[in-house]
């Protein structure tokens, strides 16, 4: 059995995707949550999937934040994380511990509108062409090999349409990833 963590800071679509999925043998076996007033907290619940909630104001540094986190990976004996709109840049602590065995989805086509803002600075910007990423997570922001995009275009959509394709997408091609990645 592998064992899946998933990190979420909102709403937690994604996550509740993720807890979806049919797989052969993935357990979903803990959500890392920084936000206390998340709405994925009571996803989470639904799946009866713990939760550990950090705030990282509670820490003296970075280091001891993740440090903690990665305390209860290891207690979890969690295998592979997901990053599933965690809003935190993630560190050497647990990028060192996981190596090439933590992954992110992105609402753009990386490598271009990279950060928090990429359906709007995209939708900004113009394009026609819109498109989600699942990618590995390394030391820069959204700079990781890329493992899979799917893109649709666009004519005259208003940017809560395009927002809504985005997330359609978002959660079938996270699950497939998953599924290519780590089923057996």
């Amino acid at each position: 059995m592998v064992n899946l963590c998933v990190f979420a800071s909102g709403n937690g679509s994604n996550f509740e995707a993720i807890a979806n999925g049919q797989y052969r043998n993935i357990n979903v076996k803990l959500l890392v949550c920084d936000n206390p007033n998340a709405y994925v907290i009571k996803r989470a619940s639904k799946f009866n999937i713990p939760c550990l909630i950090v705030n990282m104001k509670d820490f003296s540094s970075k280091k001891a934040y993740e440090e903690y986190i990665l305390s209860h990976l290891l207690e979890y004996k969690i295998d592979y994380i997901c990053l599933a709109g965690y809003m935190k840049i993630i560190s050497n602590v647990l990028l060192k511990a996981y190596e090439n065995k933590i992954i992110n989805i992105h609402p753009s086509l990386l490598p271009s509108f990279k950060g928090a803002h990429g359906i709007l600075d995209a939708y900004n910007y113009g394009v026609k062409v819109f498109g989600v990423t699942v990618h590995y997570v390394d030391n820069g922001v959204d700079t990781g090999k890329i493992i899979d995009q799917e893109a649709f275009h666009i004519d005259d959509e208003t940017l809560e349409e395009v927002e809504e394709k985005i997330h359609d997408i978002e959660h079938k091609l996270y699950v497939k990833v998953i599924k290519k990645l780590w089923e057996v």
